[in-house]
């Protein structure tokens, strides 16, 4: 059958589809790898898309993955430890979410990896959204716990040390998480990718994360408010909860049907 373009699927280069045969289609009815075909992952004869600029986006998206992973790394590390040091249940969530962010981000570098060596597009999107509904099971599973632990410690009063190293790691984590997410957004717009668009707004609620946490913790440090950060890491289950059922649901956003496989 032939590529049936609608308004929910358009091709990413604003061009006319190709009329000749191909093994997809458009429009609700459509799974992940017929919408693929028309937003130009793959060609209208089935084929992955490897032209010279879909290659370069893909690269630049393996950049920007390799980044985030790298800095989930080091951010979970210094936020541990800082909050083990500090007895500070905000700094606790913020560290554990950045590894789990960083398995996310090894399956978007897989996944990357995948299509950029022209491998079978609907095994990746099989696999991906199993590893998805891992990664958002971790997020449900990181926000119950912060839930008890953050409760527990605004009965019990439990008063948390000042943390400079936490204030640095999130000012810092800010920046950065700001930065990488307007860089993936441009690139999943050119590459029409749904798994680097929602791993964007993923990276965008770290940045809100981020926030959070560093109100709680500064306020604690400057006026001895103790209770302030077990109130932020309350605030931090509603993005936590947030980011799983993004996670869970992976990259179906309403172009597709959602069909299983």
């Amino acid at each position: 059958m032939s590529c049936r373009q609608t308004a929910e699927c358009q091709p990413s280069n604003g061009k006319a589809a190709e009329s000749t045969p191909c093994a997809c289609s458009c429009g609700d009815g459509a799974n992940k790898v017929e919408a693929a075909c028309c937003n130009n992952t793959v060609t209208a004869a089935g084929e992955v898309d490897t032209t010279p600029a879909r290659a370069a986006l893909l690269r630049r998206g393996l950049r920007l993955e390799y980044l985030t992973v790298g800095w989930n790394v080091i951010e979970g590390a210094v936020s541990v430890a800082a909050a083990i040091a500090a007895g500070s249940v905000a700094l606790l969530g913020f560290g554990i979410d950045s590894f789990v962010e960083t398995t996310s981000g090894l399956v978007l570098i897989w996944r990357l990896r995948a299509e950029r060596h022209a491998q079978d597009l609907e095994e990746i999107e099989h696999l991906d959204q199993r590893a998805h509904k891992l990664v958002g099971l971790s997020l449900f599973l990181l926000a119950t716990y912060i839930a008890f632990d953050a409760g527990k410690a605004l009965i019990t009063e439990e008063k948390p040390e000042p943390s400079l190293a936490g204030i640095a790691i999130t000012t810092l984590s800010m920046t950065v998480m700001g930065w990488l997410a307007r860089a993936k957004r441009r690139t999943a717009q050119g590459l029409a990718s749904r798994a680097l668009e929602a791993d964007s707004f993923q990276t965008t609620a770290c940045f809100w994360l981020s926030i959070i946490t560093l109100v709680g913790i500064a306020l604690n440090a400057a006026f001895g408010w103790w209770w302030a950060d077990p109130v932020a890491a309350l605030g931090m289950t509603w993005f936590l909860v947030s980011e799983g059922r993004q996670a869970w649901r992976g990259e179906d956003c309403g172009c597709s049907g959602g069909h299983a496989h």
